[in-house]
């Protein structure tokens, strides 16, 4: 069988080039879009309103302080915001299976994950990194900002968005053995984007420790930020974990791309 003459421009501009024409559909109706957008930051915020209205009867949750839960709260929603912007249509695997899309995908000469991820972009979801980065700029007051904590920072950010990334997929590729397998998914990516707007000190060691060492949760903010407030760990952990978010996130990549693989490699045409 001929190989498929690969697309000009490469992966990125394939998924440019199809996200792109999501958002100029979505803009074709701009009152509609706006008030999808809006409404999504307001809903989205309810979560940290019921965290500030809880500190009205306390001072402190597990020992942290409001601005420091915003701290928690804006870097956790910030990791699930850029994923979920970018990638978060993976979670329609299960859908194109049934409706027979993925073999018209699989002929294109296209990218199959780049057609997945970039399928019925929504621009609108951008409202949910823009509400955590107002959270987490307010928090941000709380820290002592140092050129090693700045990098720190940023460092936290593009691994949030790599792990709950390789989340999505990951747990979306359930979907090429199961006809549907979404809410599944849903309980290990914005599940755990709600485990991690608290902190980790309100929940059982056993269960921080699974975060820590099974599905790392505990890297997409807990630790980084123990590091921007120059907190030890309250688990007695080693303090490297706080500077070790690169590592959890670069093994996700791995997995995911083989079980991506394993899942392409496993599915059946609807027509066979």
């Amino acid at each position: 069988m001929a190989e498929r003459a690969p697309w000009p421009g490469g992966p990125l501009a394939d998924y440019r080039a199809i996200a792109g024409m999501w958002v100029r559909a979505s803009l074709a109706y701009r009152a509609s879009f706006w008030v999808m957008t809006v409404g999504g930051a307001l809903v989205t915020g309810l979560d940290f309103v019921g965290l500030w209205l809880m500190f009205h009867t306390i001072d402190t949750l597990g020992g942290f302080t409001l601005p420091e839960i915003g701290l928690l709260y804006g870097a956790t929603g910030l990791g699930i915001g850029v994923a979920d912007l970018l990638i978060g249509s993976v979670e329609r695997i299960g859908v194109h299976v049934r409706m027979g899309t993925l073999d018209t995908m699989m002929v294109r000469p296209v990218p199959l994950l780049v057609q997945v991820c970039a399928d019925r972009f929504q621009l609108r979801r951008l409202s949910r990194i823009v509400q955590a980065l107002v959270v987490f700029g307010w928090a941000a007051w709380s820290v002592d900002w140092t050129p090693s904590r700045v990098l720190v920072a940023l460092m936290m950010v593009v691994c949030s968005s790599t792990i709950f990334f390789c989340l999505f997929v990951v747990f979306s590729c359930v979907q090429f053995w199961t006809s549907d397998a979404s809410e599944f998914a849903n309980a290990f990516t914005y599940g755990g984007n709600t485990i991690t707007q608290y902190p980790l000190t309100v929940f059982p060691r056993e269960l921080v420790k699974s975060l820590t060492f099974v599905l790392p949760l505990a890297f997409v903010n807990w630790y980084p930020c123990l590091y921007l407030l120059g907190r030890p760990d309250p688990f007695g952990l080693p303090d490297w974990l706080q500077l070790a978010a690169p590592v959890p996130a670069l093994v996700l990549v791995a997995v995911t791309a083989l079980v991506w693989r394993t899942g392409v490699r496993h599915y059946t045409s609807t027509g066979s």
